[in-house]
C-alpha cells in the first residue's frame, strides 16, 4: 500500500550537524523507488530546503516540499504550485508602517532573495545565511510588494518582539497568524494555514488518505501535522509537548531516528 511520510527538517531530518546522514538517506531513497511519497514540511523558505531535497532526490521519485509552514507546495520534479496561501499585500503595507514606526526589521521573500525596505540588522543577515539567500535592500517596500506574499519576518531584540507579537497579534490577529519562532524572528503567515492544512490540499491533489500519512516532527510548528496524521512522530529530541501529542515516539536526530520509523510503519507493513 502506497505511503506518504512527511518530515521536517532541523531536529528531524537532520542531525545536529545540519546533515542528513548515510542511514536515513539510504532508507529514504528505497522507500521511493518502491514507490512512497516523501514530503518535506519546513518552515523554511525554498531556497534553503534546495539542498535537502536535491540530497533526497525528491526531482528524481517526484518527491513534495511544504515551504513557510505549508504557506506553499510544490511538486519538486516539475517546480510546479501545487497550493499556495498568501499574507494580504495590504495588510503587509500596515504592518510595514508600523515596523517603521517601532524601528524594528522586516523581510520578505521573492524568488531566491530576501527583500526588505528596513535597514540590514544581524537577524536578517542570519535568516539569509541559513537559507542560502541574497538579501536585496529596496526603496520603497510597499510599492515594491505587489507580488504574493507566502511569508513575512519581522526581526527584532527578544524582549522587544515579544511586545511586538502581541501588539500585531491584537491587531491583525483576526487576519494574518503571528507567532515567534525564535526569540528574535516574530512570523506573519497566511490565517490558519499551517502543516497540517498544506498536507490535507497535498492528500486531496495526491488522492491519498490521511491514515497513509506518517508525519514527524521535533518543533512546536509540527504539533498540527503530528496531531494530524495517521500515525504522528515525534523525535527522541523533540519538545515534550509534540511527544505528548504523538502516536509513537522514535530515537533522536543524532540516532537516526528516521530509520526505525520507515521500516516499522513503511517497509515491514
Amino acid at each position: 500500500m502506497k505511503k506518504i511520510i512527511a518530515l521536517d527538517i532541523d531536529g528531524t531530518l537532520t542531525n545536529s550537524k545540519k546533515e542528513v546522514t548515510q542511514p536515513t538517506l539510504d532508507k529514504i531513497i528505497e522507500i521511493q523507488e518502491k514507490g512512497h511519497v516523501v514530503a518535506i514540511a519546513s518552515g523554511r523558505p525554498l531556497p534553503g530546503i534546495r539542498k535537502i531535497a536535491d540530497t533526497l532526490k525528491l526531482d528524481k521519485y517526484e518527491g513534495y516540499v511544504l515551504a513557510f509552514n505549508g504557506g506553499r507546495i510544490v511538486d519538486y520534479k516539475t517546480g510546479e504550485v501545487v497550493y499556495q496561501a498568501c499574507v494580504d499585500n495590504d495588510i503587509a503595507r500596515r504592518i510595514y508602517d508600523y515596523c517603521v514606526k517601532k524601528k524594528i526589521g522586516m523581510v520578505t521573500y521573492e524568488g531566491d532573495t530576501v527583500i526588505t525596505g528596513t535597514p540590514i540588522d544581524e537577524y536578517m543577515s542570519l535568516e539569509a545565511r541559513l537559507n542560502f539567500m541574497e538579501i536585496h535592500q529596496v526603496d520603497n517596500f510597499k510599492e515594491y510588494i505587489d507580488f504574493p506574499l507566502n511569508k513575512c519576518l519581522l526581526t527584532a531584540e527578544s524582549t522587544v518582539a515579544e511586545q511586538v507579537e502581541q501588539e500585531l497579534n491584537a491587531l491583525y490577529g483576526d487576519k494574518v497568524t503571528v507567532f515567534r519562532s525564535e526569540p528574535f524572528f516574530v512570523e506573519i503567515m497566511p490565517k490558519n494555514v499551517h502543516k497540517a492544512t498544506s498536507l490535507e490540499k497535498l492528500l486531496k491533489y495526491l488522492d491519498m488518505d490521511v491514515k497513509d500519512l506518517i508525519a514527524c516532527g521535533d518543533g512546536f510548528n509540527d504539533l498540527t501535522m503530528i496531531d494530524y496524521a495517521g500515525v504522528g512522530v515525534a523525535m527522541g529530541n523533540a519538545q515534550q509537548i509534540v511527544k505528548d501529542h504523538a502516536d509513537y515516539i522514535t530515537l533522536t536526530n543524532d540516532e537516526d531516528g528516521l530509520v526505525p520509523v520507515i521500516e516499522k510503519f513503511i517497509l515491514n507493513l
